[in-house]
């Protein structure tokens, strides 16, 4: 198959983009798309778990408008893996109820569009299926995914569609003998969330200090009743102490109430 033929977008000047699994059928056209798409080479052994669905999850976007087979030929990809929580490298960055042991994430694993078909967001309706499959997986709390840091494009795309970076990981990328940093986002589903965020933390400072406040204000308006309480006392019990005891008394309780 000519890459000629995945690309030309000439010959469909309104397509009409379906998006469907990606099946065996779709094997060469993948391997070549990922070639020609990203720097990095992937094993046999990749694509034929994504074309026989096991262990990864994938959508195929296709031009239906082009003539004969080419109306199903892919033009744009993406790959996803369900992995465990407790077991990725961002479980740090959930808050994972302790109860619960099986909180699954999707991670994509490659996202891909031919050239002559970018700009028409078909890249932002494969990450559109992707957040609905982990939707509707109870146990998913988050997707996630990396983006080298040079990728300003695919930045751009993930920053619009609210996945946040949460992390940058120096050197993750070893291309051709040189190391590249990479962006970790992510976006979360079904209530998960970062454990704490800078805001978070702030806020239950804020409601410490008020709480506390307000706890040393109750003590000091329980201690001046009880103050309040006493003197009078004092006052009526005048003849059943000596000036001196009566005096000595009076200090005590002055003294006390300037030191709280």
């Amino acid at each position: 198959m000519h890459h000629n033929s995945m690309v030309d977008l000439k010959s469909s000047r309104h397509p009409t983009i379906s998006y469907r699994p990606i099946r065996p059928s779709d094997l060469q056209i993948l391997e070549q798309m990922h070639a020609d798409l990203f720097p990095i080479r992937y094993e046999s052994e990749f694509f034929h778990s994504v074309v026989s669905g096991r262990d990864i999850v994938s959508w195929g976007a296709v031009d239906c408008s082009r003539p004969n087979a080419q109306g199903d030929e892919l033009v744009g990809f993406v790959t996803t893996k369900l992995v465990l929580a407790k077991e990725s490298e961002i479980s740090d960055l959930l808050r994972c109820d302790s109860s619960t042991s099986d909180q699954t994430l999707v991670y994509i694993l490659t996202l891909g569009v031919v050239e002559s078909y970018r700009n028409l967001g078909i890249a932002s309706a494969l990450i559109r299926e992707v957040i609905k499959y982990a939707s509707n997986i109870a146990t998913c709390r988050a997707v996630y995914l990396h983006v080298i840091s040079y990728n300003a494009p695919a930045i751009h795309l993930y920053k619009k569609m609210s996945f946040k970076c949460v992390r940058r990981l120096y050197g993750f990328y070893l291309i051709n003998g040189q190391h590249y940093d990479a962006y970790l986002f992510v976006y979360y589903v079904n209530g998960g969330r970062s454990p704490c965020s800078p805001l978070e933390f702030a806020m239950v400072m804020v409601a410490c200090l008020r709480s506390g406040f307000k706890l040393v204000t109750a003590r000091l308006r329980r201690n001046e009743e009880r103050k309040a309480w006493k003197w009078p006392q004092c006052k009526e019990s005048r003849r059943l102490v000596s000036p001196s005891q009566n005096k000595r008394n009076l200090t005590i309780e002055g003294s006390e109430y300037q030191s709280v």
